[in-house]
């Protein structure tokens, strides 16, 4: 039934990390497209989100916000799917590991940079991420390491951390690191990406 998972979306917002995961699982869902300022800030969409921000899902009567725990989710929901490694693999801690790194320390880093913070020296003791090139040398090793970030095998976390990346480097909050752009060129154009991308550029407002 269409209904059983409802998207809730913003083609220039994160939602696009979400419709990647969503295209890559197969699954059948009902997008709904929500506009930012009033909308998304309404009643009706607090009642499923109280941030009144996207992405969010329902899916059989369960809200989830936020797109790491979604894709987390969704690889959970739908394991035909295979896109994490099973609760008893070791590769499980892996995955765990760097979606939740790329979710915390890669978000706030990147956040704090585009926003023309810089934590002092001193001070970087009290931040989770302690500093941008800390950050970019943990990812850079992550991603070195197997052809995916847990493994040889793709999985959530590389939607959630290859999105993050891609969009970095895109907009110059990422350096473009050798790495980073070959771990990129490996999933990026997968065939559930470029599907995700091409409905999300469909939402898009006209160029005026």
């Amino acid at each position: 039934m269409a209904d059983a998972l409802i998207f809730f979306t913003n083609p220039m917002s994160r939602g696009r990390i979400v419709r990647w995961m969503l295209e890559e699982t197969g699954c059948t869902y009902r997008t709904e497209v929500l506009a930012f300022g009033p909308e998304m800030k309404a009643p009706g969409y607090r009642a499923v989100n109280p941030m009144g921000k996207v992405p969010a899902i329902l899916h059989e009567g369960v809200v989830v916000t936020e797109a790491a725990a979604i894709c987390a989710y969704l690889a959970d929901a739908f394991p035909n799917a295979r896109l994490a490694p099973p609760p008893g693999d070791p590769r499980r801690g892996t995955y765990y590991r760097w979606m939740f790194f790329a979710a915390g320390p890669v978000e706030a880093a990147v956040s704090n940079k585009s926003l023309g913070f810089e934590v002092p020296s001193e001070r970087q003791g009290m931040v989770g991420y302690g500093s941008m090139e800390d950050v970019l040398s943990a990812l850079e090793h992550a991603v070195s390491q197997s052809e995916y970030i847990a493994g040889d095998q793709f999985s959530a976390a590389d939607v959630y951390v290859g999105s993050q990346l891609g969009w970095g480097m895109m907009f110059g909050t990422i350096e473009k690191r050798p790495a980073f752009e070959a771990y990129w060129n490996r999933i990026g154009n997968r065939p559930a990406a470029l599907r995700a991308r091409e409905i999300d550029d469909a939402l898009l407002p006209p160029e005026t």
